[in-house]
């Protein structure tokens, strides 16, 4: 049990410094424990966290940890800081994400097909903001790249996987890239939603 808490007091600690999610491959290694232990490590501090409701949250991302303010506490943080403002995502961007969220991996002739108008400039600044990443080769004529998406993308709309998406059709998809657009610009005068998701370190 002593080297149970010692382990997790480590990967507190780990989080605490690093800021960025922390990989539970990394944090074993540093603390010479295997990954599975890890993970269970990390997701008892998750469930340890949460039942005591605390002000810190501990957020689990693509298999990777990090430090969160909990999200009913965002009134008070705002009184006292004031969270670097993150530019916001375009209608554009958010349309162009979701397609690559549901439709991984796929072209930039896929989004374009989609969208019904040229994204290159949209995906350039989804994989410049980390968004979406390269996955490969698709094997059509010319060899176009797959894009997908990435841990950032999780961190960004606070997922823990993939798997935490809504299940939509077709037609729900269409609706659903619709919506993100509408619903940025809704949005527009309010802090990023990441605010949940930022590290003490950045709220300091």
């Amino acid at each position: 049990m002593e080297n149970k808490q010692r382990v997790k007091s480590a990967f507190e600690s780990l989080m605490f410094v690093f800021g960025e999610p922390v990989d539970v491959k990394t944090a074993a290694a540093a603390c010479g424990v295997d990954r599975k232990e890890a993970l269970e490590l990390f997701r008892e501090l998750v469930r340890e966290y949460d039942e005591q409701q605390r002000g810190i949250r501990v957020r689990e991302a693509d298999g990777r940890f990090q430090f969160v303010t909990y999200e009913e506490n965002y009134d008070y943080i705002r009184t006292v800081v004031t969270p670097a403002k993150e530019r916001r995502l375009s209608q554009a961007a958010l349309e162009a994400l979701a397609i690559v969220a549901y439709r991984q991996p796929v072209t930039k002739g896929d989004i374009d097909a989609i969208r019904g108008i040229k994204s290159d400039r949209v995906i350039e600044g989804l994989v410049a903001k980390e968004l979406i990443c390269e996955r490969g080769r698709s094997s059509a004529i010319g060899r176009p790249t797959l894009y997908g998406t990435t841990a950032k993308f999780l961190t960004y709309f606070d997922l823990k996987d993939l798997g935490e998406l809504p299940q939509l059709d077709d037609e729900e998809l269409e609706e659903a890239i619709r919506s993100f657009g509408e619903a940025q610009e809704a949005d527009a005068e309010d802090d990023p939603p990441a605010l949940e998701g930022q590290t003490t370190l950045e709220l300091s």
